[in-house]
């Protein structure tokens, strides 16, 4: 093998995906030390997204000032790829692990996020990707597009700032604010789940108990979302009550989509597009995947699906290497995996495996490998 591409997803709570390359290729090398290996590391929207990228393209992190879940002062960052492409993932300004111990999901903010678009566009980047995932919020992205220049405004005509549990005082919403430089830029934004804004499947339901919120919370929540919906539609003509993806991170989704005019896509479309997959897997001898566990969810299009998609239009075999494996998976091999493999090499509970994941995933990729390189040197 002369050309072989690592293109995996973290394995969560165990490795990230600059790990996991970083272990397969040193697999790979032992046995093919002349290969061309190429690693591309995924993240989902979440945090590490920025990190991802910038190892897997180059470019530089930019240090913010912004305001954090709380409208307190705190340190953020975002990247900007060698084009000139600017990376954000809002869990960097608006993150569960910021909120600390007083998840307070009803007043938390995506303000800072807003201020990382509005420092990215108006530093030049004319393109701007916002990875939606690990949110403490559910404002539906309003505190993100006031401070980007759009006016929420109540009932007797005073300006302010929406959180989760304010959504309900919006009469009226005013877009002609909007910086410049904000509405020039080409913004994208990486969201990998479906859900609706409201609903027994929206932001509030689904996502905000693990941000915080009580029963009784969850109800107001969800409500206030649905009447951000309506004066959305009413006053921007957008409806983005059952738009897929809108319950995306407390209804940010919704709201880059409404906000900002974003495109919602998914997180490994957008990595391949970035990175040039389409250009870089010709030629290549073999493509190597992965994640923490395959499942029926995975195959909705998530990493190891969405490459194994490309690569099968290139004629270029895929081999998935994972955590673990979930039932009812076959639809896999017709997309274009050619194998699957579990790196769990013994019959564990998740909590001791993970602490032998980098071990047990060099042996899985030493195996392959050297059942690889025997095939070669008997000419099949």
């Amino acid at each position: 093998m002369q050309k072989i591409i690592l293109i995996p997803d973290s394995f969560k709570g165990t490795m990230s995906s600059a790990e996991v390359c970083s272990i397969m290729k040193k697999a790979i090398s032992s046995y093919y030390p002349q290969a061309e290996i190429i690693s591309i590391p995924v993240a989902d929207g979440g945090e590490g997204s920025v990190d991802a990228f910038l190892s897997a393209l180059g470019g530089k992190k930019v240090s913010v000032a912004v305001k954090g879940p709380y409208f307190e002062n705190t340190e953020s960052f975002y990247g900007i790829l060698p084009d000139n492409t600017a990376v954000i993932e809002m869990a960097a300004a608006a993150g569960l692990p910021l909120a600390g111990e007083k998840k307070q999901v009803g007043k938390a903010t995506t303000y800072g996020v807003g201020q990382l678009i509005v420092h990215a566009a108006s530093s030049g980047c004319r393109k701007i990707i916002v990875g939606l995932g690990g949110s403490c919020t559910n404002d539906g992205g309003c505190g993100a597009a006031a401070a980007a220049g759009i006016v929420f405004r109540d009932a007797s005509g005073k300006p302010f700032v929406p959180t989760g549990e304010t959504l309900c005082n919006i009469s009226s919403i005013d877009t002609g604010g909007l910086e410049a430089s904000v509405a020039r830029a080409e913004i994208i934004t990486m969201c990998d789940i479906d859900n609706p804004l409201c609903g027994p499947n929206g932001a509030a339901f689904v996502f905000a108990p693990q941000k915080g919120a009580d029963d009784a919370m969850v109800k107001i929540l969800d409500e206030n979302l649905l009447h951000m919906a309506a004066i959305v539609k009413k006053d921007l003509g957008i409806d983005i009550a059952d738009m897929p993806g809108a319950g995306a991170a407390g209804g940010m989704g919704g709201g880059m989509a409404a906000f900002f005019g974003s495109r919602l896509k998914m997180g490994i479309e957008t990595v391949l597009d970035v990175t040039g997959f389409d250009n870089t897997v010709k030629g290549a001898d073999l493509v190597i995947t992965g994640e923490g566990k395959i499942d029926r969810q995975s195959l909705r299009g998530k990493v190891v699906i969405g490459v194994a998609r490309r690569a099968k239009k290139a004629g270029v075999p895929v081999t998935a290497i994972v955590g673990d494996i979930g039932n009812n998976i076959e639809m896999a091999y017709s997309e274009g995996v050619s194998a699957i493999f579990s790196i769990n090499r013994t019959a564990v509970p998740f909590e001791k495996a993970r602490l032998r994941s980098r071990d047990d995933l060099y042996l899985t990729m030493d195996n392959l490998m050297r059942f690889i390189k025997t095939l070669e040197e008997h000419g099949r």
